[in-house]
């Protein structure tokens, strides 16, 4: 039996991944396997770092597949360099010069293989261009468009030819200074207290070019906010969103002023105060401004009083039109003005809020005795639909950025690796996936044998008009390489039987409310014949499953 090594990049945000990074012009190649979490079929485009310009990917039956070059920018690069170094105690031996990005298709919870190796002609196309002076510019492949102004470097209009959607957009970055204390005022703001004094917009001291990217993969154009800021924005083949990267950092406090940085996105929409975002990526909750429904709320901090934790994501509608952005981290945000939402990317602070912490916010990254604040790199997604169509999107796509491929990296013995190994698999019946409203939330084999499997409908009630009815999962084809003998269901938490939880549960008595509440839908119980799972909208269950058993 032959022992086959595998390699992670747990460095890969900040574009240092040695499997990829290797001579490809003698014949060498590598695979790299990429595993798919969800449990339905998923597209999305794999970017890795390589030293080559002459290469070719393959799939898993090696047929080759279109793939594009990106030079890597050279704010991605001094992250890289300076990272690694503070990271790994070393600077690296080779630097990349490009981005190979390419669409991988993965079948749902299982994997796919494809081949990287070098090539004489043909192979992956490097597209770029550089575009000075006034006018504007169109980016995009298929039916989303983004306009941008030249002059300003900023995009202005949002357009999708299957939607129909054409809405005039912009963003902006600018900062919060931040409360000192003071013998009259002592409360500042720090870690735990978001206290704003004064918005100053960031625009770049010189007129910086717009960079634009194109190639059959995706587009990508990058602006230099200012020294500190660099953004680069994606628009794939066959999306229709367009992707944010924001690289923020070294904030600069050598004017001993606190900041905390926000990016504004801005349209026409007519929101009337309200906008909404997700509570612990489940519900979305609905925000009024300088409202609460439930006492009279004395607005004393406009700015801090309306910003609210944003786990997935924060949208906003009129009566045509919604605007979805959605975030790959924990951030803060709002929505402070009519038809705009604003997230906070970046914080650096210079006291202390005297809430426990005793230290300000003021992290640092050293390097040879030489310490820097901390850099942000990540991303956000928007995008644009007509009122009611976006909670699909939402939803899936969610689940997208929480559960990222996963790669992993080997080299090639050879050229007979496809006839050697298992090149793509799916853990369920080749004709079945969940249903685009079902996550698999957890899949985890327990010591005594037994797998742990908790899924969870992704809607709420009336948030979609098909997404939103029941949900029906078939085991037997969640497993159909298994046995199934026992299914129990447990409480969420999996430390009881759910029947022994109804059982011990408290009935509450409820005086003085006569409203009517809707009437909760739920799933029935499983059928030990048929065993389908049935789930309503915003439902979790959980069950352990006995293979083989009684």
């Amino acid at each position: 039996m032959t022992c086959i090594s595998f390699f992670q990049c747990p460095l890969l945000n900040i574009s240092y991944c040695p499997p990829t990074e290797v001579d490809l012009s003698r014949g060498k190649s590598f695979v790299i396997v990429v595993y798919n979490a969800l449990g339905w079929k998923r597209e999305d485009v794999v970017r890795i770092p390589v030293t080559s310009e002459s290469v070719t990917v393959r799939d898993s039956s090696g047929r080759e597949i279109e793939s594009q070059l990106l030079p890597l920018s050279s704010a991605s690069l001094n992250i890289r360099n300076y990272h690694v170094k503070a990271y790994l105690g070393k600077s690296p031996s080779d630097t990349p010069k490009y981005w190979l990005a390419f669409s991988a298709s993965v079948p749902p919870l299982g994997f796919s293989t494809y081949t990287v190796s070098g090539t004489k002609t043909g192979g992956a196309s490097l597209s770029k261009s550089t575009v000075h002076g006034h006018g504007t510019l169109e980016v995009g492949q298929g039916n989303l468009k983004l306009t941008y102004d030249v002059h300003q470097g900023k995009f202005t209009q949002y357009i999708n030819r299957r939607s129909m959607v054409k809405a005039p957009l912009q963003q902006s970055y600018s900062y919060y200074t931040g409360y000192d204390h003071s013998d009259q005022d002592p409360q500042a703001s720090g870690a735990y207290v978001f206290r704003p004094n004064g918005t100053f917009p960031l625009r770049s001291g010189s007129k910086v070019p717009v960079t634009v990217l194109r190639g059959p993969v995706l587009d990508e154009v990058h602006q230099q906010v200012n020294e500190w800021i660099h953004q680069i924005t994606r628009v794939y083949k066959g999306k229709e969103h367009a992707e944010v990267e924001f690289i923020v950092g070294p904030i600069p406090i050598e004017d001993k002023l606190s900041k905390e940085i926000t990016t504004k996105i801005s349209t026409t929409l007519k929101t009337n105060k309200t906008f909404y975002t997700d509570s612990n990526g489940r519900d979305f909750i609905k925000r009024v401004r300088d409202y609460r429904t439930d006492w009279d709320l004395q607005v004393n901090q406009h700015i801090a009083g309306n910003y609210y934790p944003i786990n997935l994501g924060i949208y906003i509608e009129d009566d045509k039109t919604e605007l979805s952005v959605l975030v790959d981290r924990s951030v803060g945000g709002s929505s402070l003005m009519d038809g705009q939402v604003e997230l906070m990317l970046h914080r650096r602070l210079v006291h202390d809020d005297s809430r426990g912490v005793a230290e300000a916010l003021n992290e640092t990254v050293c390097v040879a005795d030489k310490c820097t604040g901390l850099i942000i790199q990540g991303n956000f997604y928007l995008r644009i639909d007509p009122v009611g169509e976006g909670a699909k999107w939402r939803r899936s796509f969610g689940q997208e950025i929480y559960s990222l491929f996963l790669l992993a990296f080997t080299e090639q013995d050879g050229d007979n690796w496809r006839s050697s190994h298992v090149t793509s698999f799916s853990g369920m019946d080749p004709s079945y996936s969940l249903p685009d409203n079902v996550a698999m939330l957890t899949l985890q084999e327990l010591v005594d044998g037994k797998v742990l499997v908790r899924m969870a409908h992704l809607c709420e009630m009336g948030e979609d008009k098909d997404l939103s009815r029941m949900a029906r999962v078939e085991l037997k084809k969640l497993f159909p390489y298994k046995k199934i003998g026992e299914v129990t269901e447990m409480s969420l938490s999996a430390n009881q039987e759910r029947a022994e939880m109804e059982r011990k549960r408290m009935v509450w008595k409820n005086e003085g409310s006569s409203e009517v509440k809707a009437k909760v839908v739920k799933g029935g119980a499983l059928d030990p014949a048929k065993l389908i799972v049935e789930l309503g909208p915003m439902e979790i269950r959980t069950f352990t499953i006995d293979f083989g058993g009684h």
